[in-house]
């Protein structure tokens, strides 16, 4: 049994970070068939902005600790657990309760680090690096060759989509402001500033026969330009709604009405294919088949990050206590790659 205290952050009600609160507590025990892993490295992902302004359609109901995943070594197992996962280190996606120095994951959901990845690297490729991984070849299923529309091509999501679509041998055109554009150049990218010029206009300009796949973070209008883009055969990957993370009223509306749209255009016989992608699809039909899949996915990730065809982005690192400093600059939109906490 582990000896100390365990710190955790806790996201009390709809307040601003600020208002995030730091808990201690004793060392939680694992259950049969569950680990505890000390953490040593969390993130900042859009899903926890959300969650602070009550926006995260399936959030939990307040208070609670945020944090999406989590990378860290295991320090206790429980009943029916091999005794050789202790003191590995893995990595776990949880969707909550990542940011505390200690958390009970199900041993079937974590998920080996590869000796010579750092936690704050591997970190940085969890949430972000299985979401753009299965939307290029899972749902998109891009190939060499092919052109591809990549929004916030210097988020967390987006810089990682860049770097896999971009080894897969496609074509990559990215937006984003203009003051990372000459980052986006050197990696064999295609900028257009979302800010000045007309997205529509400029990527037909650049691809006269449509492209091929369009990944989506913005919703509302935004989700309507990319459907046209589609050349015929084309898939449009939607992941989130971020023009609505500042609006008023119910969180499921922007989500109800994406999936409303994605189901129409999935009826119209032009061979394009529309998806909201969701990571935790699948989940509750069969948590095995998503475990395996998370699992070789992830595993893949972290052998592109190995290669060196994808690059760790960590925009800075703070510890756990300073969680409110951590997701203001998060959200101050200064920073490129990923905030990341550690214990």
């Amino acid at each position: 049994m582990n000896a100390g205290a365990m710190v955790e952050v806790v996201l009390p009600g709809k307040v601003e970070p600020e208002g995030l609160q730091i808990r201690q507590g004793a060392v939680p025990s694992p259950a049969p068939g569950q680990v505890v892993v000390r953490m040593e490295a969390t993130g900042v992902s859009f899903a926890e902005q959300q969650m602070r302004r009550g926006r995260y359609y399936d959030q939990p109901p307040f208070p609670f600790v945020p944090g999406y995943d989590l990378v860290g070594t295991v320090s206790a197992t429980g009943d029916g657990v091999p005794a050789g996962l202790a003191g590995t280190r893995v990595a776990a996606l949880l969707k909550v309760g990542g940011w505390a120095s200690h958390v009970v994951v199900d041993a079937a959901d974590v998920v080996p680090v590869p000796d010579g990845i750092g936690a704050a690297e591997a970190e940085t490729v969890v949430i972000n690096g299985i979401t753009a991984w299965q939307m290029l070849h899972r749902k998109a299923r891009v190939r060499a060759g092919q052109t591809v529309l990549v929004h916030g091509a210097n988020g967390g999501v987006g810089s990682v989509l860049v770097q896999l679509a971009r080894a897969a041998g496609a074509h990559v055109i990215g937006t984003a402001s203009a003051r990372h554009h000459d980052a986006l150049r050197a990696q064999g990218v295609t900028p257009v500033d979302y800010r000045t010029e007309d997205i529509p206009a400029r990527v037909r300009e650049l691809a006269p026969g449509g492209v091929d796949a369009v990944f989506d973070h913005v919703g509302g209008r935004s989700i309507i330009d990319s459907w046209h883009l589609l050349a015929p055969g084309g898939t449009l990957v939607s992941y989130g709604s971020a023009s609505t993370r500042d609006d008023e009223g119910s969180k499921q509306w922007p989500v109800l009405k994406l999936l409303g749209r994605v189901w129409l255009w999935n009826t119209l016989p032009n061979g394009r294919r529309a998806y909201f992608f969701n990571v935790w699809a699948g989940r509750a039909l069969s948590r095995n088949r998503f475990r395996a899949r998370l699992r070789a996915d992830l595993t893949e990730v972290f052998e592109a990050l190995r290669r060196g065809e994808i690059t760790a982005r960590i925009a800075a690192e703070l510890p756990l206590t300073q969680a409110a400093e951590a997701m203001r600059l998060a959200e101050s939109g200064t920073v490129a790659g990923k905030v990341v906490l550690h214990p």
